[in-house]
């Protein structure tokens, strides 16, 4: 449990010090493809997946 406590937390500060010297535009190029990589999972999974909200 400790392990899995450790990694994930070094796991997350280096995504956060990735994200530092992005630029605006960087950072929205990759919310679009997030965003695209969303929309293709739903789509293939279909509407038969519970929703999270109203």
């Amino acid at each position: 449990m400790l392990l899995r406590l450790v990694y994930l937390g070094v796991t997350n500060a280096f995504a956060l010090l990735r994200l530092l010297p992005m630029s605006d535009r960087d950072k929205d190029v990759e919310i679009l493809a997030l965003r695209h990589q969303i929309t293709v999972l739903q789509r293939q999974l279909g509407q038969t997946r519970p929703r999270l909200f109203p």
